[in-house]
């Protein structure tokens, strides 16, 4: 039997050129006003819509999946503002698994005040966090910050609490916002076909891929669950239309070794071309970096020149890109 061998893809393959203006540093004023691009993979076809014409294109039958995670305050300063702790989990209250910057500063036995805690970098693992270990509980109300996108270039404002949230956010834990839901009203929600699941956005969806072959990146590991009643719901959709790159990611998680069934755990599923997807049949998805893996995630789902086509038609027609900015419905 005669091995099919797709050519190796190389990271700069995702790469494409976006003028600084189009990134989208503050949302809308209406989250259903955003416009939509619809890719037909199938006719290889680009059309230019309104977010709010969503139902429009839904069949019988159709089933969307929402992540329901909740973003927390995960970005800390020490006392002095020189120290950035971004927390990335933890086991419990005093034990924390943190990025820093600058993490030079920050070396085993090193100590960091916030507030009247103080603590003390105990490990420093293979992927860079830090483990800190604290001697009292900080105070998240009083010095947490949410850890909004880098290319935001800039800091929290009071309309960030709720417009960097999906209105159907229920379960704590994400440092990134499930950026495709933000489009969602709850009236909308309500009128669809719909299920949720779980997964805590961690920093590894800004992480850039620093290697020259996508095969040599390590995926941050994520928490998640899906629960009995979505699994069924799920199986038994005649479409799954996954709603942003986080819920793909637990479904076909789930669905590798066979029907997607209730679970809970941590995947590091990295999805990149060539990949053969299982439970996913449609995607809403916004705008993604460029050399990103959840532009390799998209270009998987879709042709890569396709979606390379695609983005360089949405800088031509001034889509505004990344978490506040515009989505692509892919089919």
């Amino acid at each position: 039997m005669t091995q099919i061998r797709f050519p190796a893809v190389r990271t700069d393959d995702f790469d494409y050129e976006l003028p600084p203006e189009l990134i989208a540093t503050h949302p809308l004023t209406e989250r259903t006003a955003s416009r939509m691009m619809v890719i037909d993979r199938e006719r290889g076809t680009i059309e230019h819509r309104l977010f709010s014409g969503l139902p429009t294109f839904l069949r019988d039958n159709d089933l969307l999946v929402f992540n329901d995670t909740r973003v927390i305050p995960a970005r800390f300063f020490s006392n002095d503002k020189r120290i950035e702790l971004l927390r990335v989990d933890h086991s419990d209250l005093l034990h924390w698994r943190c990025l820093v910057r600058p993490g030079k500063r920050m070396k085993i036995g090193r100590t960091v005040e916030v507030g009247p805690s103080t603590g003390t970098v105990t490990a420093i693992d293979e992927l860079g966090y830090r483990l800190v270990s604290w001697d009292h509980p900080v105070d998240e109300s009083a010095h947490g910050e949410l850890a909004l996108p880098p290319y935001m270039q800039r800091g929290e404002e009071e309309s960030d609490a709720e417009r960097y949230q999906t209105v159907y956010a229920r379960q704590d834990g994400a440092v990134a916002a499930p950026t495709a839901g933000l489009h969602f009203t709850p009236e909308l929600i309500d009128s669809l076909p719909h299920s949720f699941l779980t997964l805590h956005v961690g920093p590894g969806t800004f992480r850039p891929v620093q290697v020259d072959d996508p095969a040599e990146h390590r995926m941050h590991d994520e928490a998640y669950e899906l629960n009995a009643n979505s699994a069924d719901r799920i199986t038994r959709a005649g479409r799954v239309i996954s709603v942003g790159t986080t819920v793909t990611r637990v479904l076909e998680h789930l669905g590798r070794d066979g029907p997607i069934s209730a679970g809970q755990g941590r995947t590091d599923i990295f999805i990149y071309p060539p990949y053969k997807f299982r439970v996913v049949d449609a995607l809403l998805t916004n705008f993604h970096l460029p050399k990103s893996t959840l532009l390799m995630l998209v270009s998987a789902f879709a042709n890569r020149e396709l979606i390379l086509e695609a983005y360089e038609e949405a800088v031509r027609e001034r889509y505004r890109f990344f978490s506040y900015g515009d989505c692509m419905l892919i089919l």
